[in-house]
């Protein structure tokens, strides 16, 4: 790390709602929030934002006649973004930059596009300005005013960390003071979930934890899809209103063996990791936010990483099980985790994993991510 940076501002959009106190509320109970879903012919467990959000969404969609043909993607990050520079206190004056990204990016709307595109053998106006990736941080930047650098990208499931990662190198280049940062997704398309279960990862067993995220004796994968999005604030050195102290970041790729997997040992995640640790001692890490998607071998290779790197590994937890896989967004969601145990000091632990040793103390959290075939991101945060 060449400065300190601050985190001050984290808002959010999920399963779990919108306001901190709701959120970390929904944390402490042993509840999921999956529900089975129709999609064309067939159903799929998935975790969707509650009724009341899809109304204040689709206010949001009406507030503006030019956001009227934009894909919920978009609106999210707009949602959150909104809140999250007004918690922390910016305007569309300052002089920060925007990285938002998305796995799959707007795949409600291209879906719907391709197949009017297929009935009508025309594409539609707005198919291509709308579709693309770069409008998710466009149109952010547009609503807030900003006068700054805007950047979208995809990194499948590490996107919303190698934001983190983008914002923390224009900081510390003395090329920006702020980043908004993080991630977008409304993956729960016909065609995304379609896509999953040729993969056979998709969960689909009705049991009380229908997604067994870092549970080693599953048979099966039980990765679920859920949707949402994240926005982080970071601003050079520790100030007053900063709620974590990035401390450490990493990162790794590594080559593939397969489309979608990463190495049985997860040579990625031990280089991140330790990249993200720096000098301080493994012993110093209280809890890892794991990735763990619900899949056998992505739970299991990464908690291999985890044992080569730590030898005696900290509480590790994950918050899959209950609000399922978010793609880009998932990174950022698990950040938002993090931060929350460091404020309230408090472990939020997975429910039919054996019990674990709790912190006493919780001062540093590790937050992994990875995507396919091995983009991994480890970040440090640290109490203020």
């Amino acid at each position: 790390m060449q400065k300190p940076i601050s985190i001050t501002a984290i808002s959010s959009i999920s399963p779990l709602g919108t306001s901190p106190d709701a959120i970390w509320d929904r944390y402490q109970n042993q509840d999921h929030y999956f529900h089975k879903k129709s999609l064309q012919n067939e159903t799929a467990f998935v975790a969707e934002i509650s009724e009341d959000i899809k109304i204040e969404i689709e206010a949001l969609r009406q507030s503006d006649s030019k956001y009227k043909a934009l894909d919920p993607t978009v609106l999210y990050a707009i949602y959150t973004s909104r809140k999250a520079i007004e918690q922390a206190g910016w305007n569309g004056t300052d002089q920060f930059g925007i990285n938002i990204g998305s796995s799959r990016g707007a795949t409600a709307l291209f879906e719907k596009y391709h197949q009017d595109f297929l009935e009508q053998n025309k594409a539609k106006t707005l198919s291509s300005p709308t579709t693309t990736l770069g409008n998710i941080s466009s149109w952010v930047a547009h609503d807030l005013q900003s006068q700054g650098p805007t950047i979208s990208h995809s990194i499948t499931c590490s996107t919303a960390l190698h934001a983190v990662l983008n914002g923390i190198a224009w900081i510390n280049s003395n090329m920006s003071e702020k980043f908004l940062v993080g991630g977008s997704e409304a993956p729960l398309t016909p065609f995304t979930i379609g896509q999953m279960k040729a993969l056979k990862i998709y969960g689909n067993t009705s049991r009380k934890f229908p997604c067994l995220a870092l549970d080693l004796s599953k048979r099966q994968n039980s990765m679920i899809l859920g949707e949402g999005a994240a926005m982080i604030c970071l601003e050079a050195g520790i100030k007053e209103n900063a709620q974590a102290i990035i401390s450490g970041y990493g990162y790794a790729t590594e080559i593939l063996e397969h489309n979608i997997s990463i190495s049985e040992e997860a040579q990625c995640f031990q280089r991140s990791m330790k990249m993200a640790l720096g000098d301080r001692e493994p012993s110093d890490v209280d809890i890892i936010v794991m990735h763990a998607p619900g899949t056998i071998k992505g739970d299991r290779s990464e908690l291999k990483a985890i044992e080569a790197i730590f030898k005696t590994p900290p509480a590790l937890t994950t918050n899959k099980w209950k609000i399922g896989h978010t793609f880009g967004a998932s990174g950022a969601l698990s950040m938002e985790l993090a931060v929350l145990m460091l404020q309230h000091q408090k472990f939020i632990d997975v429910p039919y994993l054996n019990a674990q040793k709790i912190p006493k103390t919780i001062e540093t959290v590790l937050v992994n991510a990875v995507g396919f075939g091995g983009n991994a991101v480890s970040i440090l945060l640290s109490k203020k």
